[in-house]
């Protein structure tokens, strides 16, 4: 069966902060100091913030690159960072929340 993209960038992701990648359990990506939600869709950005709203580490969402700009307007005033399929912070996560 063929990789998706979302696994895709989820497992390359793990692999380049140390960790694994739970494809079944909640949120994508979990660190001692934050948490990776991984969306390749812009109607699944929404989804994504909802998974690590309630986080208390630091929250990203990683994008592919035709959704950076989609995930930044998204996340405006939510303190989620967002960061590209590569690991690279594009917005750093706060612990502003105005949800």
């Amino acid at each position: 069966m063929a990789t998706s993209k979302h696994d895709e960038i989820a497992k390359k992701l793990a692999k380049k902060f140390g960790t694994e990648y739970k494809s079944n359990e909640g949120i994508d990506i979990v660190l001692p100091d934050r948490v990776i939600e991984v969306e390749t869709k812009k109607d699944g950005i929404r989804q994504g913030i909802n998974q690590v709203i309630r986080s208390s580490k630091a929250r990203y969402i990683a994008v592919n690159k035709k959704n950076v700009q989609n995930a930044l307007d998204a996340t405006q005033g939510t303190g989620i960072g967002v960061m590209s399929e590569t690991g690279h912070i594009i917005k750093r996560a706060s612990r502003s929340r105005k949800k």
